[in-house]
């Protein structure tokens, strides 16, 4: 197998979590795809298949319509970079606020490892500030 292929398989595999689990809210996808034993290096994540799908529960919870959108996409050897737009209208209570019907529109950058058909490691930087400022959460700082 060639490096260009094994790259090419891992970006798809990521990008197959992104599009069925993030975006159309399948968490059986999450079982395909992601080891058990996963490791989560973003702040508040829990580790394994099981925190991605409090993830994507939680997100679709307070955006029912959240997408992520691919700007970039980076695979080298068993890892591979994604910068991504997440937009979606809150809809549902976050962090016990209630909801607004304010859209959000923000960038989300996120690194995964890919070992033996599933992603093994994840590290993640989510705007959450422009998050919170968009839906009204608080306020823009003077």
């Amino acid at each position: 197998m060639t490096q260009g292929t094994v790259e090419g398989t891992n970006k798809e595999l990521f990008l197959k979590l992104i599009e069925e689990g993030f975006n159309k809210g399948n968490l059986a996808v999450v079982d395909e795809l992601v080891s058990p034993s996963s490791k989560d290096h973003q702040r508040g994540n829990q580790d394994g298949s099981l925190g991605v799908k409090e993830v994507i529960t939680t997100l679709r919870g307070w955006f029912p319509d959240f997408e992520l959108r691919p700007e970039d996409i980076l695979a080298s050897g068993n890892e591979v970079w994604g910068r991504f737009r997440a937009t979606g209208t809150n809809l549902g209570s976050v962090m016990g606020n209630p909801p607004t019907g304010k859209r959000i529109n923000v960038d989300v950058i996120d690194i995964v490892r890919i070992e033996g058909g599933k992603i093994t490691e994840h590290w993640g930087v989510p705007d959450q500030l422009g998050m919170m400022l968009q839906i009204g959460i608080i306020g823009k700082p003077r």
